[in-house]
């Protein structure tokens, strides 16, 4: 069941941050949840490192969003997205 959740909450991150970086009409679901996931990821990791706590629920959904809007731009520069 966790992964179920992990997935669909992946897929909403990863489509906010697709919307926010207008690589929506590029990515499918699947890229999607994958980025929402690693991106979220990445966001939790360096988060603390840029002093920023996740103290409520709201501040960990932009954190993790961040987190994939990131890997998008890191994605953009390697060419993978235009």
């Amino acid at each position: 069941m966790e992964i179920l959740i992990a997935i669909v909450i992946g897929g909403i991150i990863g489509w906010l941050a697709s919307l926010v970086m207008k690589t929506d009409a590029q990515m499918g679901i699947i890229a999607n949840v994958i980025v929402g996931i690693i991106g979220a990821g990445l966001g939790h990791w360096l988060a603390p490192m840029l002093g920023l706590g996740a103290a409520g629920s709201v501040v960990q959904w932009l954190i993790s969003i961040g987190g994939a809007i990131l890997l998008i731009l890191l994605l953009k520069v390697l060419g993978i997205f235009k």
